[in-house]
């Protein structure tokens, strides 16, 4: 299918259910994508930050692609993140996520080296001057360690190199300054990241919303889109405060032993795996594995938001 011109919608960022040996678990991965599709999800992100990407061998990451696509065979668009270090390297990706099926490519900054604007600009315009299918930036800060600034964002939009936006920088005040430019850029998408202000960003005019806990409760995400369509904002506002107490299962791991990252996708992969989606909770290397303990915390906001 052709990706919606604007993306809007829940479109969850798939987590990468791996097998104990740390490979792609396919019969999982479609489990998951079915709970996704049942629970009403505008759209798939494969290949994000929630999807382990980084983690994954360039074969398991077309993979996850060529498994996912083939699955839903058109019912909703597959966006692909093609993320890594520099633009050739990015190129390789976007090459084998777009043969695999993908209807969109999700892109962040370069990383590793230190960038300037001008270096990003021509990123972002090299990759879609190459790519069949449409670009989105990618604005992850706190993994790239830059921050796309919103005339950069808005210019590439204007000059029809940039379809859309996936924020997860965090900045509301930021966000805000490019959904307002965006209104001038027809087909546009604007689509916040953070599972913890969505009522607000649709509310400021945001197209959608990638939700890593959308993996474990879509349904609630797709209430909360849907009551914000419709104006009501009290519903909206009410189904974002469950999510929000839902989405305390990301600080189970004990921040002395683990990284943010382990805490937070062990805790998706511990819901999924409890509320019987995916066969094995394991991440990839090198995260740590949440405890015993651990997990029973994720049980109780499992149980505490009635999805248990």
């Amino acid at each position: 299918m052709t990706l919606p011109a604007p993306l809007t919608g829940v479109v969850p960022p798939v987590c990468t259910p791996l097998t104990p040996d740390r490979e792609v678990d396919v019969p999982s991965l479609l489990r998951l994508v079915e709970h996704l599709v049942e629970g009403g999800v505008h759209g798939l992100f494969l290949l994000g930050s929630t999807s382990e990407a980084a983690f994954l061998t360039d074969a398991q990451r077309r993979l996850v692609v060529e498994a996912v696509v083939g699955h839903v065979a058109g019912q909703l668009p597959v966006l692909a993140g093609a993320i890594d270090m520099t633009t050739p390297r990015v190129l390789d990706h976007v090459r084998a996520v777009t043969a695999a099926g993908a209807e969109a490519v999700v892109v962040t900054a370069p990383f590793y080296a230190r960038t300037h604007p001008s270096e990003i600009v021509h990123h972002y315009r090299r990759l879609a001057a190459a790519s069949p299918v449409p670009v989105i930036a990618y604005d992850i800060p706190v993994a790239v360690h830059t921050k796309l600034p919103a005339e950069l964002v808005l210019g590439l939009a204007s000059d029809g190199v940039l379809a859309g936006l996936k924020d997860s920088s965090g900045d509301l005040a930021a966000f805000r300054e490019v959904v307002t430019g965006a209104r001038a850029h027809h087909g546009f998408s604007v689509l916040t990241g953070s599972e913890l202000i969505v009522d607000s960003a649709l509310a400021l005019g945001a197209d959608g919303v990638v939700p890593g806990l959308g993996n474990v409760d879509p349904q609630g995400y797709v209430r909360l889109y849907r009551a914000a369509r419709a104006g009501d904002w009290e519903g909206a506002r009410s189904e974002q405060e469950r999510l929000c107490t839902l989405f305390g299962m990301v600080g189970v791991g004990d921040p002395a032993r683990m990284g943010g990252s382990s805490s937070a996708i062990g805790a998706f992969k511990a819901a999924l795996h409890m509320r019987g989606i995916i066969d094995c909770p394991v991440t990839a290397e090198p995260q740590v594995p949440l405890s015993g303990d651990e997990v029973a915390k994720v049980g109780k906001f499992l149980a505490g938001s009635g999805l248990l």
